[in-house]
């Protein structure tokens, strides 16, 4: 028999974790900027429906509710998913509680809060906390049906199976491994046949039906966006790179002590255990396999987490063979993991952070420059006649500005990213893919262009694909947040234009290289134009501040072999060389830019690159 201290001491750690995670959580989402995907949820839950081209409904509907209880912010928005994430744990507690007993429920509970990507669940309003809400549900009912179905338990499987059904396609994942896990053992063929677990399951398929509705009135796209389109279905030794991304953010001790606890568990005499055991490693070696051959070019760290929770309730009895010391560095490794996730959100939310890591891979541009624009977007319109129509040119700047201006119904041109996210159908089904020539028949229109969202080789394309649809791009308001790396235009367009083709300046520093090391006098050269118009000069930045003016109309040929369709008046003398004097600097890390002068009179600033200044 436990002793009463013992759990006690257990509980009250369980539930000082539970408060400061909660506590952490909602400062953080409070102040955290919102992610683009955040965006696009809160548009469709002002376009209320029983599904969507991206997902079922519910997670929307949550991000309606929030808004509607709290008002247009952020934290208002997550509100509902740090409710639902702080559930979590305490299903965690009550299925290891049943098996094992109060002192393992209370450690399990304080695992599944240590597991970083489960203790950061809420922060960001997407499927997630819903999708481990539904797990741990069909999970804790399965457990108790296979002793005994009872009508209860019956009707958590068919709660848990609908939330699966109504937050995202993946919970299919979850629903074959239950099946199997079910059909392996002789209980769960006995309670498959009990009339009240049916019931239960047809209620859970018939969630799926706005899903299956939605599809079969739109040809399937949603389906074949998830299932086939984002997917390559070949072999890509990537996968590897995606199971030890998984041991690094479970965190490693903790990741081998889950894993062999779903392996001793498999051999475990109790059936819970064994159940919570097939359940937890056929939904992570699924995903481990699937990383092998599925999209590696959106984020899928995420995808295994049901999985991991699954195991949870396992640890703490297979951990308590381990030696004292293991014991301690697992919850104490866990717990630095959990911080260092937690401390990536916190660094996001903080502007002068972000703009450190401008040239970094990991630099956080889906939470970057939308206030900024937000506010640019603002001052020009009070500038422009009123009823005049934003129009975004892609579906992440569209939503963001719809959630900072109120308004979920901004027109948003075609664009790559918008098939690449599997948004286009919903834009299509909403109206909001407008002709940007007929829009200007009917008013003045403020143009959105996200330039970053657009490869830097494609970006010339791309300016003149929009010269196609709406015509000469006059001089933009520029934005260049962080250093640039998240770099926005304004257009103001009055009406239709014809003409030549113009669009914002394009340039290229190549001395110094990116980072390179400089003395404290050193050499600028490289290449800029502006299509239709042309530069009349070009200036040396450092740190935001003119530093000198370059020679511009430098002989540079092959640009108009790099970039098909360039048309400017000074070609081919479209390079830049130069000096720039530093020696009133002092050493370290600074960023070099460019302004850049058009021949209309319009002055564009280029995104800075960072050099290294020699002492």
């Amino acid at each position: 028999m436990q002793s009463e201290p013992v759990a006690a001491r257990a509980r009250r750690l369980f539930w000082a974790l539970w408060s400061i995670v909660l506590v952490v959580k909602v400062a953080v989402a409070a102040r955290l900027p919102l992610f683009v995907d955040e965006a696009f949820y809160w548009q469709e839950g002002q376009h209320p429906a029983a599904a969507y081209s991206d997902l079922p409904g519910l997670t929307a509907w949550l991000t309606r509710i929030g808004t509607e209880l709290g008002g247009a912010h952020p934290l208002a928005l997550r509100m509902p998913f740090l409710v639902v994430a702080m559930l979590v744990p305490l299903l965690v507690v009550r299925i290891a509680h049943r098996t094992f007993g109060e002192v393992e429920g209370w450690k399990a509970g304080a695992f599944a809060l240590l597991l970083p990507l489960v203790g950061t669940l809420g922060l960001l309003a997407v499927p997630d906390p819903l999708l481990a809400l539904a797990t741990l549900l069909c999970m804790d009912a399965g457990a108790c049906l296979l002793r005994k179905v009872d009508a209860g338990h019956a009707l958590e499987l068919a709660a848990g199976l609908a939330i699966g059904a109504l937050s995202h396609y993946r919970f299919i994942a979850v629903i074959a491994v239950g099946f199997v896990a079910l059909l392996a053992t002789s209980d769960g063929r006995r309670a498959l046949k009990d009339v009240r677990v049916i019931i239960a399951i047809a209620l859970g398929a018939a969630a799926w039906t706005p899903l299956v509705w939605w599809n079969y009135d739109n040809a399937d796209a949603g389906l074949r966006f998830q299932l086939v389109e984002r997917h390559p279905w070949a072999f890509h030794s990537s996968g590897l790179w995606f199971i030890a991304i998984q041991a690094l953010l479970v965190t490693p001790l903790l990741f081998v002590a889950l894993l062999q606890a779903g392996r001793d568990g498999l051999r475990s005499p109790l059936l819970t255990a064994r159940w919570c055991a097939m359940l937890g490693l056929l939904v992570v070696g699924g995903f481990f396999v699937l990383g092998f051959f599925a999209d590696t070019e959106r984020v899928s760290f995420h995808w295994p987490v049901p999985g991991f929770l699954a195991l949870v309730p396992l640890l703490p009895r297979y951990l308590a063979a381990w030696p004292a010391f293991w014991r301690r560095a697992t919850a104490a490794l866990a717990g630095i993991g959990l911080i260092v996730v937690m401390g990536y959100y916190v660094a996001v939310s903080i502007p002068d952070v972000r703009a450190r890591t401008a040239a970094e891979k990991w630099y956080p541009n889906n939470f970057a420059g939308w206030d900024e624009v937000a506010d640019a977007a603002r001052s020009q319109l009070r500038a422009m006649p009123r009823g005049t129509r934003i129009v975004a040119d892609n579906f992440k700047l569209g939503a963001e500005l719809g959630f900072a201006l109120g308004d979920p119904d901004i027109v948003v041109l075609d664009h790559p990213l918008n098939r690449k996210h599997g948004r286009a159908p919903q834009l299509h089904l909403w109206g909001l893919d407008a002709d940007p020539r007929a829009l200007l028949q009917r008013g003045p229109v403020l143009l959105a262009v996200g330039v970053s969202e657009v490869e830097f080789k494609n970006l010339h394309r791309r300016y003149l694909e929009l010269c196609e649809r709406i015509g000469p791009l006059p001089a933009p308001t520029i934005l260049n947040v962080d250093h640039g790396r998240q770099r926005l235009a304004l257009f103001r367009l009055d009406k239709p234009a014809t003409g030549e083709c113009t669009t914002p300046s394009m340039a290229w520093i190549d001395r110094p290289a990116i980072d390179g090391k400089v003395g404290r006098t050193f050499d600028v050269s490289g290449w800029a134009f502006r299509q239709g118009v042309g530069l009349k000069r070009v200036e040396a930045m450092l740190d935001g501040r003119v530093v000198g003016e370059l020679r511009y109309g430098q002989p540079y040929e092959g640009l108009n072999a790099s970039w098909p369709g360039l048309r400017d008046p000074n070609m081919p003398a479209l390079g830049f060389v130069g000096k720039v004097d530093a020696s009133n600097v002092s050493p370290g890390r600074h960023w070099l830019g460019l302004r850049l002068h058009g021949r209309d009179g319009a002055i564009e600033e280029w995104p800075e690159v960072p050099i290294e200044i020699a002492r």
